[in-house]
């Protein structure tokens, strides 16, 4: 079943967002993919190189969207290579990208907030996948009408 189609954003919305020197051109970011048949993670390739001091942080935009079906979302997570021989995590722990991001104001651009959690320092080379994203269907609580609008990415929905 089909839930999802991986994009570009466009030129002008990923160079808004890139601020790392060397990236690779929106169109040339390869689209996520699993590696194998049996992998639930789609990985996403680092555009640029990334070096993390202990204790750095660096937000990477991918140049990528999504579109999901309603009643689903992808989970954004760390490749668990660099978490287990490098301590990268993400700094959210888990990137949570809702089938509303889609249409937001930064054409649901899903950005990689890193933090080295190690004691060495750890350089990302332009092209390493570097995070998977794994689709989850979900479920919904008795509630009231939700009748807020998306308006952009992290803590767009409130504080």
């Amino acid at each position: 079943m089909t839930v999802a189609r991986f994009e570009h954003v466009s030129t002008a919305q990923y160079a808004r967002d890139m601020q790392l020197p060397g990236a690779m051109m929106v169109e040339d970011i390869p689209l996520p993919r699993r590696a194998t048949r049996g992998s639930a993670g789609y990985d996403f390739t680092c555009p640029a190189e990334v070096t993390l001091a202990p204790g750095g942080q660096a937000v990477v935009p991918t140049g990528i969207r999504v579109r999901i079906e309603p009643g689903w979302v992808l989970l954004n997570v760390p490749r668990s290579s660099l978490g287990r021989r490098h301590g990268i995590r993400l700094a959210n722990t888990v990137g949570v990208i809702d089938s509303d991001y889609y249409g937001a104001d930064n054409e649901g651009h899903i950005l990689v907030m890193l933090v080295n959690g190690g004691d060495h320092t750890v350089t990302i080379s332009r092209g390493e996948r570097f995070c998977q994203g794994i689709l989850v269907p979900f479920g919904l609580a008795e509630e009231e009408d939700v009748a807020g609008v998306r308006s952009g990415g992290f803590g767009s929905t409130g504080a």
